[in-house]
Order: structure tokens, then sequence, then C-alpha cells
């Protein structure tokens, strides 16, 4: 009879659904997007899985968009994306020591998800870029009792030239921190993945005396492929996009978006002043300016030919139905333009040493875009110009794959 009831107990244990934990960085809304078309495919290869969400604005307002369960315990947690405004100021975001003096909100942030995994088993915690819960947890192995999956698409922390000689010791310094931990416990993440592939990866160094990034990257990862969070739109979804901006057939749509956080406002209020210089040198031009979840519209000016709107929740279909684009150098949104062969001027923030060179190199690789200093945008006759000869310009981008999302899913449900 033991022998019978330890049988019984062991069948309804492997019955228990599944329960994972989705951490996704609200530093920028691409991140949410694009894990929650993961969760979908993830679900679609084990359909009893529960997904918890521990996020933050604005992060929680795709995942109520999209039905997904976010965590009550996410009410506690300090906001990111206001620290990153608060350190930026006109165009520009000085990231890494941005990142760097946001220790205090990371404790607090981990410690809440400590709370959390104390509370409720987890069969697997997926970070994506999760900074704290990765480094804690390297520095605190004993804390982790759940398979852990992180998710990234940069590796390698690099200086920027204003930061001298002292940043770039301090780049690699975090860099060496790094690969040291990752050394010493290996078994700690059960699965790293890189959204991307292998050439997407900078081919710079950690530092003096450290590893290649591609190269360390290449022998540490799995590689996904870039995970756009959608299918590529069809001519009748486009077709009714523009019949909802109420925009003829011969007109010419520029979509103006600087992300999910605040800190791109400067940038919006430079190409709404260069609206009626573009309209004048092409009349065809209608706006579309998104403020974002984080930036009032009503603050913004709305010059005759644009219209100002908020949180777009199905951005990529604007963009995808424009003629041109103004945007700021995040990856998603780009990466977005490009799947969709549109042309399109990317200003990233200055001293951003993610969008100045991660972003930079994987968009020269897939030839898509055209950079422009902010500086350059300060005229907004010198603008006008520059967005009206990219509405003409013939796009032929490398094509971005469309599985991204099934790759990373099938790589995370081996741990489940």
């Amino acid at each position: 009879m033991a022998t019978m009831g330890k049988s019984h107990t062991w069948v309804r244990a492997q019955r228990r659904p599944k329960r994972a934990l989705f951490l996704s960085s609200p530093i920028g809304l691409g991140h949410a997007r694009r894990d929650v078309a993961i969760a979908r495919e993830l679900r679609a290869i084990h359909p009893d899985l529960r997904i918890d969400w521990l996020a933050q604005d604005p992060v929680t307002r795709v995942l109520a968009d999209a039905g997904e369960s976010v965590h009550p315990a996410s009410a506690w947690l300090a906001n990111e994306s206001a620290h990153i405004e608060d350190e930026s100021a006109d165009h520009d975001l000085h990231a890494f020591q941005a990142i760097r003096r946001m220790d205090e909100i990371l404790v607090s942030n981990f410690m809440v998800f400590n709370d959390v995994v104390d509370e409720t088993y987890y069969d697997l915690v997926i970070g994506d870029e999760a900074w704290d819960v990765d480094y804690f947890l390297h520095e605190n192995p004993e804390l982790k009792r759940f398979a852990f999956a992180w998710l990234t698409d940069f590796v390698g922390w690099l200086p920027m030239p204003v930061g001298g000689a002292a940043e770039a010791a301090l780049t690699a310094d975090y860099n060496a921190e790094m690969l040291e931990q990752r050394a010493r416990y290996r078994r700690l993440r059960d699965r790293s993945i890189f959204v991307g592939n292998p050439d997407d990866v900078i081919d710079e160094s950690f530092g003096p005396g450290l590893p290649r990034i591609r190269e360390w990257t290449e022998a540490n990862f799995d590689f996904a492929g870039y995970v756009t969070g959608f299918s590529p739109p069809s001519p009748d979804e486009l077709a009714r996009v523009r019949d909802d901006l109420g925009l003829d057939g011969g007109e010419l749509l520029c979509v103006v978006t600087v992300g999910g956080s605040g800190v791109g406002e400067a940038l919006l209020r430079r190409v709404l002043d260069a609206v009626p210089e573009a309209r004048r040198r092409e009349s065809r031009l209608r706006f579309l300016a998104v403020a974002g979840p984080r930036i009032d519209p009503a603050s913004l000016p709305c010059p005759e030919g644009a219209e100002v709107r908020g949180f777009v929740p199905d951005l990529y279909l604007s963009l995808a139905a424009c003629d041109v684009a103004v945007v700021q150098g995040g990856l998603t949104t780009t990466m977005e333009l490009a799947a969709a062969r549109r042309p399109f001027l990317y200003v990233p923030l200055e001293n951003h040493f993610e969008q100045n060179f991660h972003v930079r190199h994987r968009l020269e690789r897939y030839g898509a875009g055209r950079r422009i200093r902010y500086a350059e945008a300060s005229d907004p006759d010198t603008l006008a110009g520059e967005l009206v000869a990219e509405a003409g310009r013939e796009v032929s981008c490398r094509p971005v794959e469309t599985d991204g999302a099934a790759r990373a899913a099938a790589l995370l449900g081996e741990l489940l």
C-alpha cells in the first residue's frame, strides 16, 4: 500500500501545472512586445503553463492589452523608467553612468523578486535584461531554486568617448566582473539566449586583456534570431491603418516615435517644429507623432498636417504602413521598421552606448535606416530636408527573420 501511495503522489506531482515568472525590462517597450510573443509561443508548447509577470509601468500597459497576468507584487517595484528619465536631458542619456547610479533601485527590486519566489514555487524564471536578478543571484547562488533563463539583445558595456580613460576603465571592470561571475557559476543560468544572430554581436573587446565580445557570446549563448513580436501585416491591414488615419491614396505618412519612456520628448519637439517646412517641400506629407505612455500629448505642439497621440498599442502597424519615419535609436522600433522595409531616420540618444554602438552595428549589418546626430536635427530646415529626402529612398535592407519568438520559446520550453 505504501508503494502505491508513493506512486499516486508521483503521478499527481507530474500533473501539476507548470508555472513561470517572466521579468521584462521596463527600459524600452520593445522588451514587453517581444516577451509577450515568446510567452504565447511557450504556451503553444506547454498549454497548461501559467505565466505571471513581475513588471513595471509602462510594461504593465502592454501586458494589460495582451491579457497577461501581472503579479500583485509588481506594485512594490521601484520604477526604473523614472530614474532613466531623471538622468536624461535634451536627448542626452549617459546610459552606462545612469545604470551605475541605479543600485538602490536594483537592490530594492531584487528583494521584491526574492519575496515573490519565496512565496510561490516557479518552475522557470525568465529574465529579459533583468539586471538586478541576474547580478544578485550570481552573488548569492544559494537563493536560486528554479530554472533560470537570461535574455538579452546586447552583450558588453562600452565606454563613450566623452568619458575618457576613466569610463573605459570602469566599463572594462564591469565586464570583467560579469565574466568572472559567469565562469564561477556557470550552473546559475540554465540558458542564456541572445535575441539576434552571432553577426549582430559587436566585434569589440570587453576591455584590455579580456576576450572579444562576439567570440565570448558565441561560446556562452544560444541564438534565437531577432524577435519582432508580430507576424508581417497584410496589405489589407496596412490599408486599414491608413484609412483610420484619414489618408488618401496620394498622401505620404511620416511616423515620429521615441519609445516608451519620456527621454525622447526633445526629439519629438524638434520634428514637430520641422513639420511646416517639410510640408512646404513636400505637400503630400502627413505626420503621426506618438508620444508614448510617459509623455503627455497635450504638452506637445500640433502643427497643421500633424496628429499627436499617446500610447499606441499596435504601433508596429503604423510603422509598417508609413512612407518614412523619424525615431530614436532604440533597437525594437528600428528593427520593426527594418522588418517592414520602410525608410527611416534614427537619432541615437547622445552618450547612450547601446544605441550608438550595439544598435548602430546591427542596423548597419541589415542595411536599414540612416543615422543622424541630434545636433544635425537642431535646425528645422535641415531636419525637414533630411526627412523629405529619406521619404523618397528605395529600401533594400536584409530581411528580418519572423520565427525568433518560436525559436526562443523552444529553447525555454526545454527547461520545463
